[in-house]
């Protein structure tokens, strides 16, 4: 295989939006793989929340175990407006820099496709855009705070 057999996989991957691609034969292996390795980051960002968890002081461990018992309610008013969710696991920040101002607050009116909130996962902020218009009625999470992937960041209603 040349260089040309690799460079069009490498436009078919980009073409048809793969992530990996994997050819072996006799005596020749092939891997191409496009951006970060999802599996291992999710899986790597997951234990993070616990050990933060597992390593704070018994008192900070209290409202850690309120929190589920909060998105509960939550989730009521979602049925008056639509919930935006985290598409990755990380950490949620409201503005882009700690001396900025916040993207968005409560009571802004937002279109779709503008952005919301970072969700920053290995070192990489990825900024987090409006998948509908409307109003913003609650930010669900503190800014700071570890989020699961399809954990509830927004109402908009």
């Amino acid at each position: 295989m040349d260089l040309k057999d690799i460079k069009k996989i490498v436009e078919l991957m980009n073409e048809h939006e793969l992530s990996y691609f994997h050819l072996e034969k006799e005596e020749f292996n092939l891997k191409l793989k496009k951006g970060a390795d999802a599996e291992a980051i999710q899986a790597a960002m997951a234990s993070m929340p616990q050990q933060q968890v597992v390593q704070a002081a018994p008192a900070a461990q209290a409202p850690a175990a309120a929190a589920p018992a909060q998105s509960a309610p939550a989730a009521a008013p979602a049925s008056e407006g639509d919930e935006i969710t985290s598409p990755m696991v990380g950490t949620f920040y409201t503005k882009p820099a700690p001396d900025a101002d916040n993207f968005v607050k409560v009571g802004d009116t937002i279109s779709k496709g503008q952005t919301l909130c970072i969700v920053e996962a290995m070192k990489v902020m990825n900024e987090i855009e409006a998948e509908v218009s409307g109003t913003i009625t609650a930010i669900l999470v503190e800014d700071g705070t570890p989020v699961q992937f399809g954990d509830p960041l927004f109402t908009v209603k």
